[in-house]
């Protein structure tokens, strides 16, 4: 039997910095991965999607251009060329994991599965490895829910579709999050014709009614198809090649082929594979890893970190999580996620920024609230970039003015939501904003005019 001072399942965003740092804290440590260095962000999520999506975006740029006498044509756009920059960026930075991985002392790398066998032991390519700390960070997988027939079609799940050498001719969608909305806009920039199906009354549900709408809109408008109000009961696969889906749509049954089929129904925790229960670590209804404010589980030296912990799936959060986790156990400090607040982008274009509570989620809450709203239209730098689409919405205590949650759909809406994250944590009132002085013209300076906006409430 091995024996470490630490061992890290899981070679995600939280694994691989935490592993380095323990290794560095004197701490004898391994590192194991089953599939590919980086994580689901670095092979399958941010790096790919985000690359991929800018090619998206330079295409619907050159469109426009011709509204402004530039001439274009982006009907010569090869996916092929798209999916080897995309690779070339991902190897790019799994290669700098791997090598920063394999420089760092007191650290040994397992490419392999690992599985509980006791509290503290796991079985690792046939080996037994020991160690009083142990940190799971094994991420998640797409969600592929049992519909009948499903398994035997030819489906996409945001991670294949990012290798395909074809663009579809009509890409249809089973779900409606945050990864259905940005390869949906993406490959509607492609050119491909693109329907989104949707269980419930509309899309994104976990977002403010308005912002959703707005969203829903803008995608519209780049010939994005919504069926809402929809159950697949059956999936098959016609002479012709092409996927069939039958759908109850308002008690109505309806059928829809397309060329493609994405399955974006959220997303399952690996776990399986672990023999968690030989450990005594406790998992939910979902199969996410039960953890306290500290990243503890059930178990004793046992921690999850990251997506399979069923925290926000989020790769800041996972990096977070590593921060907590290493400044409690090297820097013997005290830190909690509790409180923690928690900000995100949905890299639809124009953007969505979002942090803090919403209005829906306030309201749930108790808080008397505020809220103030901007259409892009109203926002000077929109106007001047010709780009008006969207709208800026903050969620304001009513009683401290303190800045609850805002969102940001537009260009750059990650980047004016930061501003308004770096508020709340410092304490900012909404009226200080407001009467702020920003540089002009920039997207951020209109922070002044939407908090205007409640002058008169």
């Amino acid at each position: 039997m091995k024996i470490y001072d630490a061992i890290v399942i899981g070679a995600g965003q939280a694994g691989v910095p935490l592993a380095k740092k323990l290794a560095a804290s004197g701490r004898r440590t391994a590192i194991i991965e089953k599939r590919l260095m980086g994580g689901t962000c670095v092979n399958d999520g941010c790096t790919p999607t985000k690359t991929m999506i800018a090619v998206a975006r330079l295409s619907y740029l050159s469109r426009r251009a011709q509204q402004f006498g530039i001439p274009s044509d982006p009907s010569q756009l090869r996916i092929s060329t798209v999916t080897d920059k995309k690779n070339q960026v991902v190897e790019r930075s799994r290669s700098g994991i791997e090598k920063s991985l394999d420089e760092t002392k007191d650290l040994d790398v397992f490419h392999a599965t690992a599985s509980f066998t006791g509290a503290n032991t796991l079985r690792v390519n046939g080996e037994e490895l020991s160690a009083g700390l142990i940190f799971i960070n094994t991420g998640a997988r797409p969600s592929i829910p049992p519909i009948p027939g499903l398994a035997d079609v030819p489906y996409l799940t945001s991670t294949t579709i990012l290798d395909i050498d074809t663009i579809p001719a009509h890409l249809v969608i089973l779900g409606s999050g945050y990864i259905a909305m940005e390869l949906g806009q993406m490959f509607a920039r492609f050119g491909s014709r693109v329907t989104v199906l949707e269980r419930n009354a509309a899309p994104l549900e976990k977002e403010d009614d308005d912002v959703a709408a707005a969203i829903r809109q803008i995608l519209e408008e780049e010939n994005v198809t919504f069926l809402t109000n929809v159950a697949v009961t059956k999936v098959s696969r016609k002479l012709d090649g092409e996927t069939e889906l039958t759908l109850t749509q308002n008690g109505e049954e309806k059928r829809i082929t397309g060329s493609h089929l994405l399955v974006a129904a959220g997303r399952t925790p690996n776990t399986e594979e672990l023999n968690l229960s030989v450990a005594g670590v406790k998992t939910g209804p979902h199969g996410h890893i039960e953890v306290n404010d500290r990243l503890e589980t059930s178990a004793r030296g046992i921690y999850a970190l990251g997506d399979v912990n069923g925290g926000p799936a989020f790769t800041h959060i996972s990096y977070n999580d590593h921060l907590i986790v290493a400044r409690n156990i090297i820097d013997r400090q005290h830190l909690s996620i509790k409180d923690r607040i928690t900000p995100y982008c949905m890299f639809t274009d124009p953007e969505l920024g979002r942090v803090g509570l919403s209005e829906k989620e306030a309201l749930k809450k108790g808080y008397r609230i505020k809220v103030a709203r901007l259409p892009l239209n109203k926002v000077a730098r929109g106007v001047e970039t010709g780009d008006t689409r969207g709208l800026m919405k903050a969620v304001i205590d009513a009683e401290t003015k303190q800045i609850l949650g805002a969102a940001i759909l537009s260009v750059s809406g990650g980047e004016v939501m930061s501003v308004l994250q770096m508020a709340m944590m410092g304490g900012i009132t909404y009226e200080q904003l407001r009467d702020n002085v920003f540089a002009h013209p920039t997207f951020s300076e209109s922070l002044n005019n939407l908090f205007f906006t409640l002058d008169n409430d």
